[in-house]
């Protein structure tokens, strides 16, 4: 096995949006806002090279949107996929699966791309493409809430296509020989949890937006944009019993520093964020 981070670039989204209840003058020490109250956010896949199967997770904003979707989430320091994968000696063509957590623009955006003709086509040419039925639906007929974070054209094409795949949402699904999946239904429905298991016996969790960044390790620290925010803090809690037990990491989409890291739970029974880890220190 081999894993390997893909960073696509950046974005910026609005610190109250990220942080939910939690108060500015709390969380602006953490990703400091600018004047428009903004935040700086990345956005991180992770490829994981499992047999013979070279598994991305995730997909970034991508190249496709408009100037008017540009001046409200400002995508720049673009990182193309043809150069992140060229710096881990791979190409777009030798992606085989592209896991997708869920649907919102800056996870699935980059997906597809436009060709030399103007034509929408998929990003990975050989690859499959994975999400489930109920998460599908949810994004193909969206409530007014996540209405603008689910873009038809990044995801109704893989189907048109026949590319796109459905896995069943049974919990700890089996998705390759080393990633299991897990689903959650608080940030949105259905959203996909990998766990990578790791030949030195650790496990990996990619946690998309259950907990964004590191600096969203406490309980109270639930983004705005979850559709049902008391159950992600039950799904957030139940996470943070598995992860504190010594050998499960956590790799961060969007922290704007830290990728991969672990938690601890203090002596009095707080979990907080305990180091920043590389790959190659825990595989």
């Amino acid at each position: 096995m081999k894993l390997h981070i893909i960073e696509t670039g950046k974005f910026k989204l609005d610190g109250g949006a990220m942080f939910g209840v939690v108060p500015k003058r709390m969380w602006n020490k953490l990703n400091p806002a600018d004047s428009d109250n903004l935040c700086t956010w990345q956005m991180r896949c992770l490829l994981v090279e499992d047999g013979d199967r070279r598994i991305l997770i995730d997909t970034g904003v991508g190249n496709k949107q408009d100037e008017k979707f540009r001046s409200h989430f400002y995508p720049h320091d673009t990182v193309s996929f043809e150069d992140s994968l060229a710096a881990v000696g791979l190409t777009p063509e030798d992606i085989t699966d592209v896991l997708l957590t869920h649907f919102h623009f800056d996870h699935v955006g980059g997906a597809l791309r436009f060709d030399s003709r103007g034509d929408i086509v998929p990003a990975f040419a050989n690859a499959v493409y994975w999400t489930n039925e109920r998460h599908y639906q949810w994004a193909y007929n969206p409530n007014a809430r996540e209405a603008a974070s689910f873009l038809r054209e990044n995801f109704v094409p893989l189907r048109d296509r026949g590319i796109l795949r459905f896995i069943d949402t049974e919990e700890g699904i089996r998705f390759s020989d080393s990633i299991r999946l897990g689903f959650v239904y608080g940030h949105t429905e259905a959203m996909m949890i990998p766990y990578i298991n790791l030949p030195s016996g650790n496990t990996l969790v990619y946690c998309a937006d259950l907990f964004p960044s590191h600096h969203h390790i406490p309980l109270p620290y639930v983004m705005a944009y979850d559709v049902r925010p008391l159950e992600s803090l039950k799904e957030r809690q139940i996470l943070h019993e598995r992860a504190t037990d010594g050998t499960h990491y956590l790799f961060f989409e969007h922290d704007p520093t830290v990728a991969c890291g672990s938690i601890v739970r203090t002596d009095t029974g707080k979990v907080v964020f305990d180091r920043e880890v590389r790959l190659d220190e825990i595989i």
